[in-house]
């Protein structure tokens, strides 16, 4: 499926970005990878068959807007790039929680604002959005990056209503814990945590598989997929 094509991975530096990015180069993709760390990017690509790096500041509309005009034509867009911070309300900061909607969700409409319209007038085309179990429903301690995801996950399913039919596909693709340096930052027990390359084996498959929407590892990720269907009160209590 990929052999031959031109990918576009935005957040590629760390984490699953990487992993993914080294994934799919082994599938004979052609990448341009996107972060806001030039350097890592670089050693990234280095370390690649066919990739070339382009630093880009989602949060930047400038830069987002250079970074386009530099991309050339792409086949398929990968968003993954992630902030993320621990918070409740009651220890409620600002500035990290706009980062964290800055990066997770107003980033890939800045992206997207302009891909999807190229998309649109050749009627091809591949959007993937990394998504989170963390958006499926509010959840303790996720002040920002909750709220985030689950706008970004939301705007899948307008681009999957909108575009149904054409010939540009897309997909959410919403993993559970993946071993990362944002999940460091967490103090609790995380089931069934993934490492990074264990989770971009799976988006693979996903990108590779006809489903609009994969969530895992099960069964975690079934407690989120099916425990909307439970009373509020109720899941709450077991989470």
């Amino acid at each position: 499926m990929f052999e031959g094509q031109t990918w576009w991975i935005v957040g590629a530096s760390e984490g699953l970005g990487r992993a993914l990015a080294k994934e799919m180069d082994g599938a004979g993709a052609r990448l341009i990878l996107s972060a806001r760390n030039a350097g890592r990017l670089q050693h990234l690509c280095d370390g690649l068959s066919n990739a070339r790096a382009l630093p880009m500041d989602v949060t930047d509309p400038d830069d987002v807007i250079r970074a386009i005009a530099d991309l050339g034509p792409v086949d398929g867009v990968v968003y993954c790039a992630g902030a993320y911070d621990p918070l409740s309300a009651q220890d409620w900061q600002p500035e990290a929680i706009e980062t964290m909607c800055a990066v997770n969700f107003t980033g890939a409409l800045r992206v997207l604002g302009q891909i999807v319209p190229q998309f649109c007038r050749r009627d091809s085309g591949h959007i993937v959005l990394i998504g989170s179990l963390a958006g499926f429903t509010g959840l303790p301690g996720a002040i920002g990056y909750g709220a985030s995801k689950a706008a970004l996950m939301h705007l899948g399913e307008n681009l999957q209503a909108d575009l149904r039919g054409s010939g540009v596909r897309v997909q959410v693709i919403n993993p559970g814990f993946i071993r990362t340096r944002l999940t460091q930052k967490n103090q609790f027990k995380m089931p069934q945590i993934l490492e990074p390359e264990d989770a971009a084996r799976r988006c693979l498959r996903a990108m590779q598989g006809g489903r609009f929407s994969t969530s895992f590892p099960a069964p975690f990720s079934w407690v989120f997929t099916l425990g909307r269907l439970l009373p509020r009160r109720l899941f709450l209590k077991l989470m």
